[in-house]
């Protein structure tokens, strides 16, 4: 280090030999400039890596010791057999399978945008959900939460990134656009389909064939 920065070096060595106690205000933390100023062109670099990090934060040792035991169950379950999932049905997989309480989910659900419990597209949303079989409810519940948990105090208990909070329905967007979901809030946004045939196929679509990761 002497050679490669001396006056690192030597920062370093006076704080090894001094008392810094009311002298130096640090923490054990360093700021680097990796690629400089966010611009248009590495903006989806700097997207992902924030998302990365506020995903990761406060969870890295616990997530360290759950990939460390699943792999150590891989020595028992043949990996080709896990290989054939992807995140969400190993989700669904590793976590089971419970059945959901239909009138909780909608009796601790808010609405925004316009939207009441009494408005029609939110009778037929729930028409729609009690269509769905119960993994696709646990499938629409994970878009739009992150997760196919149902917490063991009910949708009243629902967390999101904040804390408490709960399952939402907000009117946004065209009707030729999908449903999307923010998974930090537990919000849907669903626009105002005029139909229940139209929002049934496009909630079963978003449900079945998008990313459950959202970005507000």
């Amino acid at each position: 280090l002497e050679y490669l920065d001396e006056e690192f070096h030597q920062s370093l060595q006076w704080m090894k030999d001094n008392d810094i106690t009311d002298i130096l205000d640090l923490t054990f933390s360093v700021n680097e400039e990796v690629f400089g100023q966010v611009t248009e062109k590495n903006k989806k670099d700097y997207i992902e890596r924030m998302a990365k990090w506020r995903v990761e934060r406060g969870v890295v040792q616990q997530t360290e010791a759950l990939v460390r035991g699943f792999y150590e169950v891989r020595i028992v379950v043949d990996s080709r057999l896990v290989s054939v999932f992807d995140a969400r049905e190993l989700e669904l997989v590793i976590a089971g399978t419970v059945e959901i309480d239909l009138g909780d989910w909608r009796s601790h659900t808010e609405y925004r945008g316009g939207y009441h419990d009494g408005h029609v597209v939110m009778r037929w949303f729930w028409a729609a959900v009690e269509r769905f079989n119960n993994e696709q409810r646990l499938r629409l519940l994970q878009f739009v939460t992150g997760t196919s948990s149902v917490p063991y105090e009910g949708f009243a208990a629902l967390r999101g990134s904040n804390g408490l909070r709960r399952f939402c329905i907000e009117k946004w967007g065209k009707v030729s656009s999908l449903p999307r979901a923010h998974t930090c809030f537990n919000r849907l946004d669903l626009p105002p389909y005029p139909s229940y045939t139209m929002l049934y196929e496009k909630l079963l679509i978003a449900v079945e064939e998008t990313s459950t990761f959202g970005l507000e």
